[in-house]
């Protein structure tokens, strides 16, 4: 189901969709974008959600710290 470990994302994966999971480590609402950084065995991963993508930004709003997500 993963495409790859948090940890191991960088730029060769500009312009990919990657399928990532984890546990959410912190998760930052900056007035209208939400930061989520996600972790797992191999290390870190920031995802970004953009409140034009209401369907994933609806989503980001109810994840707190430690849920499990893919």
């Amino acid at each position: 189901m993963r495409t790859q470990y948090c940890g191991l994302v960088d730029q060769r994966y500009l312009d990919q969709t990657v399928t990532l999971m984890g546990w959410v480590h912190r998760r930052r609402d900056h007035g209208g974008v939400i930061f989520i950084d996600l972790r797992d065995r191999e290390g870190l991963v920031q995802v970004v959600c953009d409140p034009d993508r209401a369907d994933t930004f609806a989503t980001a709003e109810k994840v707190r710290m430690e849920f499990v997500v893919s």
